[in-house]
């Protein structure tokens, strides 16, 4: 009889430590099903409140008015997320652009925005006006911002966040998920610790991305006001195949809509062009995907962590996000990483991955991405700066078995 990783030209000693990490592991696992069956379970009776109906996925063109599908489609991420309503778009094309749209209906010249959890990511610096030589950058607008270090912990320093809250202080911004840096996801607990200290009045923005259906509620129980995030990445499965969301507060999202069609026109149009389908099958599956790659994020760390490598979260940590990251200290080690990962896609297996410029970023970035959606975060990807110390951040699989053997594939090939 074959061993099933025979196929896969594994180091013999990286199955063996293979075993042990997942056996290791099985008790996070219980943990990790323990939140998707609350997901699920909560999911599954807002389609049912909802009304969902298959006569509603009618091809929509033009100015999408009363897109039946569309309206359910944004109740059931109000729903699931406990928000009043959401605005959910295929028109957005990325998380950044979502958040764009979201600061830039917020925010208007004079507004201070204060971000609450450490520099943001890479991407988001154009829109600030902090990175690159940009048009139309919140800077521009006259918009003062300040950034509030995270704590020696990587916790958000939220003493630190009330004394620098103005009497221009429009909005707070957290980012949950860590992007392309060694601190820890925000959780929802150090959200409700914030509201708790700036009191109720101050509306606070938090970018969901990455970290869907990862703990046990989200961030609008905790105290927040908005939540925006990307259907290709956590709530859409690997099926929806474009878009964005952004729920909360009814009279922020209105604020939002105005902006980004036109003031009297607001959310009232926009066609889904028939994608709602895909979006709501996305959103059904989605408790299930994420808990798939947590377990392989778990996984990772715990094999890599036994390996001698720095990993973080490290196998037993709560985790607030998806993503994992291996410190890897070379540039070497971290293309051979990547070039391991992307062997194990279903999608583009035998390409190569190479480092190269991308736009938002200040130096060459590698990435392993095999998707049935290009792009998609919550399916298996492995991506890094080529900068010290050298860090491989893996995050997402549709299939937990594809995650298991993604990180064993990129062991071995160190090896």
């Amino acid at each position: 009889m074959t061993h099933p990783y025979d196929a896969f030209d594994i180091d013999p000693s990286v199955l063996q430590l293979a075993d042990e990490a997942e056996a290791a592991s099985l008790p996070v696992f219980e943990d990790i099903d323990r939140v998707r069956r609350h997901w699920q379970l909560k999911t599954i009776k807002a389609f049912q409140d909802v009304g969902v109906s298959e006569s509603a996925y009618q091809m929509t063109t033009g100015y999408g008015y009363a897109d039946r599908a569309r309206e359910q489609t944004e109740a059931l991420f109000a729903d699931i997320f406990d928000a009043e309503e959401a605005i959910v778009r295929v028109q957005f094309s990325s998380g950044t652009h979502v958040l764009a749209a979201m600061l830039r209906g917020l925010l208007q010249p004079g507004d201070h925005l204060l971000i609450a959890s450490g520099m943001p990511y890479d991407t988001i610096l154009p829109l600030l006006g902090l990175s690159g030589q940009y048009k139309r950058t919140l800077k521009d607008l006259s918009v003062e911002i300040d950034i509030v270090p995270l704590s020696a912990d990587g916790t958000m320093d939220v003493a630190r966040v009330e004394k620098a809250i103005k009497e221009n202080t429009a909005l707070v911004y957290v980012q949950k998920s860590r992007g392309y840096t060694a601190r820890p996801a925000i959780d929802n607990g150090q959200i409700r610790e914030l509201r708790a200290r700036i009191g109720k009045t101050l509306p606070i923005a938090v970018d969901f991305c990455y970290s869907e259906y990862v703990e046990w509620n989200s961030p609008l129980r905790a105290g927040a006001n908005l939540i925006a995030g990307s259907l290709i990445k956590n709530p859409g499965a690997g099926i929806a195949p474009t878009g964005g969301y952004i729920a909360g507060d009814r009279a922020l999202l209105e604020a939002i809509a105005d902006d980004m069609t036109a003031p009297g026109v607001g959310a009232h149009i926009g066609p889904q062009l028939g994608l709602s389908r895909a979006l709501q099958q996305g959103l059904y599956f989605a408790p299930r995907v994420v808990a798939e790659a947590l377990k392989s994020a778990v996984f990772t760390a715990a094999l890599f962590s036994a390996a001698g490598y720095l990993v973080s979260p490290l196998p037993t940590d709560p985790r607030a996000d998806i993503v994992q990251s291996v410190v890897l200290n070379s540039r070497e080690r971290l293309i051979a990483f990547c070039e391991a990962v992307q062997k194990t896609a279903p999608i583009d297996s035998y390409v190569t991955p190479v480092p190269a410029p991308m736009p938002g970023y200040d130096c060459d970035i590698i990435m392993a991405s095999g998707a049935f959606i290009a792009g998609s975060s919550i399916e298996l990807s492995a991506d890094g700066p080529l900068r010290p110390p050298f860090t491989a951040f893996m995050q997402g699989a549709l299939a937990y078995e594809n995650g298991r053997l993604a990180a064993m594939m990129a062991l071995s090939n160190l090896k």
